[in-house]
């Protein structure tokens, strides 16, 4: 796995754990900056430059054989629509220069996930299943992104059809390619074969992914119907989470007795924050629990970030202490016990504070200034973490 890489997404994930960081210091102390075009480039480079391209290392190291030349000029020329993001919508927000470069990261992914469905080769066939599946919903997703010009031309930016178009592309972003492809390298990892509950939960989690997205169709065009169909895909969601833990039960223990303890608890945090994502999109069963979850910005936030920071960075970070691009030391350790405490006291301070706005209490003390100071922990985390591996050298030997 190229080192170079590898630490250019995580400087990528750095810049936007330390955007998000002036976004809650915002609130503690007024600075100089537009807080909507922040919050754009906050959430552009943590999707685009840290979990997309992440992935497109993790995929092409597992599931190409013949690392041809193009896949690294692809790779730059990401990183530079990345890097046109990251400088132009603090200043600008959704203008010319940063859609011109949001764009040409579209027309990257279109050419990666044709390549991918050309050239990628798996030990088994539900690995590719999951593999291809990812990568359709990552193409679909982008029609979400292309209906925003006409909804804005023909209704406005307050109407619902662009609303549902930009839900449409995070869904499919966040629920149908991110978790996809990291399901992907994980069943790669345990060496999985194709048994019938692999066929079972590929069918339900799929399934589940397209009907869950009535939900927020709900939220901006109310109709009884689509709280069925999104009552439908949560059973389908719980179905594939059953399928899911007998699956990985056997070959999960096996895999963990051959890792490292940093190794060992960043799985088990990606786990059991994917279990909970399961969990409380199931509560989404109540109609009050999910208007709930829509009216109160905090949930918002708090369950975005359960998905990207837990789920998927958990697994990410994972992924990458198999290898040996990373030595296991005392400052990997601390960076990521920082990573994970600050995460998990950042979620409940916004659980806690969604709870007080719902029941009219008001602020808990000093809420905006306890949030920052946590927050500070995620960057430390991932810093720790780049610290590492440029003091890792290349012939470390893996570590298992």
């Amino acid at each position: 796995m190229p080192k170079k890489l590898v630490l250019v997404c995580l400087l990528n994930f750095f810049i936007a754990a330390v955007f998000g960081l002036l976004l809650r210091y915002a609130f503690v102390q007024p600075i100089e900056i537009n807080y909507r075009f922040l919050t754009h480039a906050h959430s552009h480079v943590a999707m685009l430059g840290w979990v997309y391209l992440m992935l497109y290392i993790l995929i092409i190291h597992y599931f190409i054989p013949n690392k041809k030349p193009i896949y690294n000029r692809l790779f730059w020329v990401t990183q530079l629509a990345v890097v046109g993001m990251l400088f132009s919508f603090p200043f600008q927000g959704y203008a010319a220069i940063s859609i011109s470069f949001s764009t040409l990261h579209i027309f990257c992914s279109y050419y990666f996930a044709y390549l991918i469905f050309k050239h990628h080769k798996t030990n088994h066939k539900g690995t590719s299943r999951l593999l291809k599946m990812a990568l359709a919903f990552m193409l679909v997703s982008t029609i979400g992104v292309w209906c925003l010009g006409p909804a804005v031309a023909m209704l406005g930016q307050a109407s619902a059809f662009y609303q549902i178009a930009i839900q449409f592309f995070l869904h499919f972003q966040f629920n149908g390619w991110f978790l996809l492809a990291v399901i992907a390298v994980f069943f790669h990892k345990l060496q999985l074969q194709d048994p019938k509950q692999f066929r079972l939960f590929f069918k339900f989690l799929i399934i589940s992914i397209i009907l869950t997205f009535a939900l927020p169709i709900n939220w901006f065009a109310p109709n009884p119907i689509l709280l069925w169909i999104n009552g439908i895909g949560i059973i389908c969601q719980l179905t594939a989470l059953f399928y899911f833990v007998i699956i990985v039960k056997s070959p999960l223990k096996k895999l963990l007795q051959t890792q490292a303890t940093i190794t060992k608890y960043m799985y088990v945090f990606a786990l059991v924050c994917f279990v909970l994502k399961i969990v409380l999109q199931s509560a989404s069963f109540i109609p009050e629990v999910s208007n709930l979850a829509y009216q109160h910005r905090n949930f918002v936030i708090g369950f975005i970030h359960l998905t990207m920071l837990g789920v998927i960075s958990g697994f990410l970070f994972a992924f990458l202490f198999q290898n040996n691009l990373i030595k296991h030391s005392k400052t990997l350790t601390f960076g990521m016990y920082a990573f994970i405490l600050g995460f998990v006291l950042t979620e409940l301070i916004l659980l806690i504070q969604g709870g007080f706005f719902y029941f009219g209490i008001g602020l808990l003390p000093n809420y905006y200034l306890i949030l920052f100071l946590c927050s500070m922990l995620l960057p430390l985390g991932v810093g720790c973490l780049i610290y590492n591996i440029l003091n890792t050298q290349e012939n470390v030997p893996k570590t298992t």
